[in-house]
Parts: C-alpha cells; sequence; structure tokens
C-alpha cells in the first residue's frame, strides 16, 4: 500500500531531473546499432537459446523478430562480456525451403545479448516463420504475420489478450488454450512480471529479492520466460505489449514511488534498471529504446482499416494519485484541471491518431478501468484512486472527444484488475440517459489472486450498483475477440484453476459490439 505524507511534492525540479538523467543513462544509443568489435566466434557448451524467441509490433511490410542469448539464464546469462554475432533467417514455409531475408545482427552484452531485428519488405498479412544460429545451435523456429496493408479491410482479424500474470499465484494455464486458437495477434497489457521477493508456501516461487537492480530484473524476466506456456505462446503469435506498474513498482505514478523515503535519484536509477529489462525482454521496436529512466511506448498498430490499436502507458506520465491513492469519494484533487493520466503529449498523441482513424474499431489497449466504479455501499460512494476516476477531468475529456469528434467505435481494453468487466461508457454517469460513446471490456488476470471464481462481496455489490456494468466475473484466464466490418465478438475464456497444471478452458460469456452502435451486449 502507498502511504503519503502531507510534505510530499509531485516529481523533482526538471533541472534536477535533467541533470540526473544525463549522470544515469548509461546505454548510448549507437548500441542498439551494430556498434563494436566482434571477436573471434564464440562455442558454447550449453544452448543459448534457453528463452526462445518472439515477434511483435507487426507493420504491413515487417514485424520484429526478438531473442536473447543466455547459457545459464539464471545465473547471469552466462555470456561473455563481448557482442556475439547472431544470424537471422525469415522464410515463407517451416522448413526454410521458401527464403526471403537473412541477415546478422550483433548481440550486445550491454543489453543482455538481446536482439531486436526490424525485419521488413514482407507481404501484408502473412504468416512468415524466421530463426536465430549461433555458433553450432539454432532457435526454434518462430512464426509470425504482419498487419494487412494500410487501405486493405480484411474480413476479420482474431486477437487474444491477457494481464497480471503473477509467477507465484499460479501456473500460466490460459496459454496452452490461446495457442489452440487461430489468433493473428497477442496483445498484454501490463504485470508482465511481479517485483515482490520470493514468498515461501506459494505456488511457485519467485527467485531472488525483490528487484531493484539491472541483475535483478534480468533474473526476474528470465524467470518468467523460461515458464514453456509462456514462451511457446511468444513463439506462435506476434506480441503487442505494454507495461502497468509491477514491471517496475506497484503503484508507482510518474516519478513517485509507492512508498515514502524513496529519493529521487534512487528511484530513477530503478526506474532506469526496470525498463531497459523490459524493453530487453519484449519484441519492440527501436523507437522504444530506453533513455536511461525514461521510454516511449506508446504506439499505433494499424490493421489495415478494420481496426486500429493506440497502445497506452497510464503510468509513465501521469501525475500522482490524488487523495492518498485507494478509494476513496470522487472530490477535492480528483477533479483538479491540472491532473492527468496521460501526460500531455502522450494525450494529444492520442487524439489526433484517432482523428486520423479511417479504420472501424478504434482500439485503446491501456491498463486500468475507465469506467467510475462505485464500490463503496449506499450513499458512501468511493472509487479506485489509482484508475481513471482517480483522474476525472482527464477522464471525462477524453470521453467527452470520442462523443464530440464522432471517433468510430472506441473499444478500451483493459487489465490490473483480475476480473472481468463489461462496461458501457457514458458520457456522463451520472445521468442515466446520458449518450453512450464507447465500450470498455476488462480482461481478467492470467493468474494474479489465485485461483478465481470466487464470490467476492465487494464486486458484486459493485456489479449491482453500477448501471453501467453489463457483466462481471471473477476466473482466472483471458480474452479472445474476433473483429468484422459488421460486428467485434468477444469471448471471456476461463481456466477452473491455476495452482496446478493443466486446467480445461471454459467461455463464460460472450458479448457482441455492433458496428456504430456503443455498448457490448450477450451474444
Amino acid at each position: 500500500m502507498r502511504h503519503h505524507s502531507s510534505s510530499r511534492s509531485y516529481g523533482v525540479p526538471r533541472r534536477d531531473f535533467l541533470r540526473y538523467c544525463a549522470a544515469v543513462s548509461a546505454i548510448p544509443g549507437t548500441a542498439i546499432r551494430a556498434a563494436g568489435t566482434v571477436t573471434a566466434p564464440v562455442r558454447f557448451q550449453d544452448n543459448p537459446f534457453q528463452l526462445g524467441v518472439a515477434s511483435g509490433d507487426p507493420a504491413a511490410d515487417g514485424v520484429v523478430i526478438w531473442t536473447r542469448l543466455a547459457t545459464d539464464p539464471m545465473n547471469g546469462g552466462g555470456m561473455p562480456p563481448e557482442p556475439v554475432s547472431v544470424k537471422w533467417e525469415i522464410a515463407e514455409d517451416e522448413q526454410f525451403t521458401k527464403q526471403v531475408h537473412t541477415g546478422t545482427a550483433l548481440a550486445m552484452p550491454q543489453l543482455g545479448h538481446s536482439v531486436h531485428v526490424e525485419a521488413n519488405g514482407l507481404r501484408p498479412f502473412r504468416w512468415y516463420f524466421y530463426r536465430f544460429h549461433v555458433g553450432d545451435f539454432t532457435s526454434p523456429v518462430g512464426r509470425t504475420r504482419t498487419a494487412p496493408a494500410e487501405d486493405d479491410h480484411p474480413d476479420r482479424m482474431r486477437f487474444a489478450y491477457t494481464s497480471c500474470q503473477h509467477y507465484e499465484s499460479g501456473y500460466f494455464n490460459g496459454y496452452p488454450h490461446m495457442q489452440a486458437e487461430d489468433l493473428d495477434l497477442v496483445v498484454h497489457l501490463g504485470d508482465y512480471i511481479y517485483e515482490y521477493a520470493g514468498v515461501d508456501n506459494r505456488v511457485r516461487k519467485h527467485a531472488g529479492p525483490e528487484v531493484t537492480t539491472l541483475d535483478h530484473y534480468r533474473v526476474r524476466y528470465a524467470q518468467y520466460r523460461l515458464d514453456q506456456t509462456l514462451q511457446e505462446t511468444h513463439r506462435l503469435f506476434p506480441w503487442l505489449v505494454t507495461w502497468d506498474d509491477h514491471e517496475f513498482d506497484n503503484n508507482y505514478a510518474n516519478l513517485v514511488s509507492e512508498e515514502d523515503g524513496i529519493s529521487p535519484e534512487e528511484f530513477l536509477v530503478r526506474r532506469m534498471n526496470a525498463y531497459q529489462t523490459y524493453y530487453e525482454f519484449m519484441p519492440l521496436r527501436r523507437r522504444s529504446f530506453p533513455q536511461g529512466p525514461t521510454m516511449t511506448l506508446y504506439r499505433q498498430c494499424r490493421y489495415g482499416r478494420l481496426a486500429r490499436f493506440h497502445v497506452l502507458d497510464t503510468r509513465q506520465y501521469r501525475t500522482d494519485q490524488p487523495n492518498g491513492d485507494h478509494q476513496k469519494p470522487m472530490e477535492g484533487k480528483v477533479f483538479d484541471p491540472q491532473a492527468t493520466m496521460l501526460g500531455d503529449r502522450q494525450e494529444r498523441w492520442l487524439m489526433k491518431n484517432l482523428l486520423q482513424s479511417q479504420s472501424t474499431w478504434n482500439v485503446l489497449a491501456q491498463q486500468v478501468m475507465m469506467a467510475p466504479l462505485n464500490r463503496g455501499e449506499g450513499e458512501d460512494r468511493r472509487y479506485s484512486m489509482d484508475q481513471w476516476p482517480g483522474y476525472e477531468v482527464s477522464r471525462r475529456r477524453l470521453l467527452r472527444f470520442f462523443h464530440e469528434r464522432s471517433i468510430p467505435n472506441p473499444v478500451v481494453l483493459t487489465g490490473d484488475i483480475h476480473l472481468n468487466w463489461v462496461n458501457d461508457l457514458q458520457l456522463d454517469f451520472q445521468d442515466p440517459n446520458s449518450p453512450l460513446v464507447g465500450t470498455e471490456l476488462v480482461g481478467t488476470s492470467m493468474t494474479s489472486a489465485g485461483n478465481g471464481g470466487n464470490f467476492i462481496p465487494e464486486y458484486e455489490r459493485a456489479a449491482e450498483q453500477n448501471p453501467f456494468v453489463q457483466w462481471y466475473n471473477s476466473n482466472r484466464g483471458y480474452v479472445s475477440c474476433e473483429l468484422t466490418a459488421e460486428k467485434w465478438t468477444t469471448y471471456f475464456r476461463a481456466t477452473p484453476f491455476v495452482d496446478r497444471p493443466g486446467a480445461p478452458i471454459e467461455t463464460k460469456a460472450t458479448y457482441v459490439i455492433q458496428n456504430g452502435t456503443p455498448g457490448a451486449r450477450p451474444a
């Protein structure tokens, strides 16, 4: 839990912040290019591809393919402190008889020997296969798919999304079922790892203490990526990723830590370590390369004229949570006109891209609940200050923008809360006759909070007393979506347990959004 003192101020002076950024930015921008000198060919005694392969950020003409060399992933990686040359190949078939691109990349030690290849010159909306070679070893064969051409309107696309995969809470039982689906894309909405120290007597145990250093974060990501269900899902589909808080520190807000007594310098060093490791382990483009303790993660991904994904970052740029965080009445600093969830630059970027979008569906892939869920009792109305209702001016401004600018079919994808919700987004939630301007689909966690399916009085009450809530569920799992020009169909997949592997899959509910009609309704 966060504890604020009344003397805490938001952020640090800009001059001090910039000076500190210059001092701690240990990664030169040239590191992402082929800098350095490769020594004699490296020979490995053990497999350097234990962390698998991945792809992401698909475009119509290309995609990022990723790997990370590590012969001993849980003990510093086991790699020599020098660049290693890695060969990569892309083909139209899994046997690589129809190769379309080959090349070499350098796995740099300052980036943990990760490899990010931005493969271009590919054909739109096609499946491709890729692999890497180093020494006498060849990586697993990855499969990926490009996006449709910008002017194309495919008959349909399918994607799944999830979030909140706390390793200690259970096994990632949703991923094997996700692998069996006919998907074009996987979207992860954050809390890919959790930063907490290992705790005994849980389903699984984190290795090491609470993560703060670069080595700590690298080991933590390696532990998660060594889970074969997660690794295999990366291998089979391109991913579109964004973070929430646990990739760094629970409930942080921009430059403000969860806890009192953390100096700005200490906070920024840890954030730099967290952001660098996130980049090292994710199939991200060069545009997201971290600059010390900052990293531009918001971006868009176009699926022709059928869908446009607007990937948001609701952590790095927000002002501090008002009224001391937690659940509070909607009053006081909640209505501060200077408070922001996205920051000015990201908000302007989002609005510009929404205005320019010619896609049928405009998808906001983001982290925290946008609907103002009252969790109090009776007249004691309470709202989460960490979610969009804690930034009510910012929230209403975005919904008003949807409405006044006639943005086509805004659909908000949300993670964070470890529960499923289907919410109508109203222009004014206090007026039952206020127009609907969008739809929010909240995905549950993959594992966080344990087996799930339990009765939670607070949320059962919230589902009943908030008229915009169409459905609520407390199981673990993921969400699968099918988009056509006429409708968006959402399948809420649930695994009945995560405390042991091998759970079956259930579809708890199916909801449909009709093109031009905000709000999801049962199929």
